[in-house]
């Protein structure tokens, strides 16, 4: 539908009594919520929809000037959003969007959490991997049973980022199952698994409380000498 036929849907519905998010609901993402709002105030200000056109020749915004201040920019600090560089720039957000991925040719990475080691811990891996590496043969190694624990609490998991719903307001959204209750103090458990070329052990659930040798003896030991790689099927 092209933007004209669409302003004329827009101003009928409206001019019917139709909400903006009904209006936003009944042309299926056709135009974004903020759009509709825009519209229905320009129809209630001035009684039409009119579109602001800029003269004359359309402004260039991925100039090489600003491609190189860009650059100049992520060479002194990697960090930078979309939204500051168009700001600093005079640039849209779409625009620096497409200088830092057509123009730059680069990609957005989330930061990754990893352990802090010391060098000495550091020199510790890289002497075991030597040692495995001269003592053990491709057959031995099919023979290790690799394990790791792991607590989880009851209240479940849920990923903020990638976990959406999609609605026209935010009070549908809580209708839909939007909040995600969590306890202040919720309940955990912690489960064992292990690992090896021919398979995996049974999952090992421990009691609430701390986990020590004398359980890890009690539960695991059992577990990893019965269906160790040897005995896995």
């Amino acid at each position: 539908m092209k933007s004209e036929d669409l302003r004329k849907v827009v101003f009928r519905k409206y001019e019917d009594g139709d909400g903006v998010c009904k209006i936003f609901r009944d042309l299926y993402g056709s135009l974004g919520l903020n759009t509709i709002k825009r519209w229905c105030k320009m129809i209630r200000d001035t009684g039409s929809i009119q579109l602001s056109t800029s003269s004359g020749a359309p402004r260039l915004a991925r100039t090489s000037k600003t491609i190189e201040k860009v650059k100049h920019k992520l060479d002194r600090k990697k960090m930078v959003t979309t939204r500051r560089l168009a700001k600093e720039y005079g640039i849209s957000k779409s625009s620096a969007h497409r200088i830092l991925t057509k123009d730059l040719e680069l990609y957005a990475y989330k930061m990754t959490i990893e352990p802090k080691l010391t060098e000495e811990q550091k020199n510790k891996r890289k002497k075991f991997v030597n040692w495995i590496g001269n003592n053990f043969r491709k057959e031995d190694t099919m023979r290790i049973l690799f394990s790791d624990e792991k607590t989880f609490d009851l209240d479940g998991i849920y990923n903020s980022q990638n976990q959406r719903i999609w609605t026209a307001s935010r009070d549908e959204a809580d209708e839909q199952g939007g909040p995600k209750m969590r306890q202040k103090f919720p309940q955990k458990v912690m489960v064992w698994l292990g690992v090896c070329s021919k398979g995996v052990t049974p999952l090992v659930i421990f009691d609430q409380g701390t986990v020590d040798h004398a359980e890890y003896i009690k539960k695991v030991l059992p577990i990893a000498l019965k269906r160790g790689p040897d005995r896995i099927p």
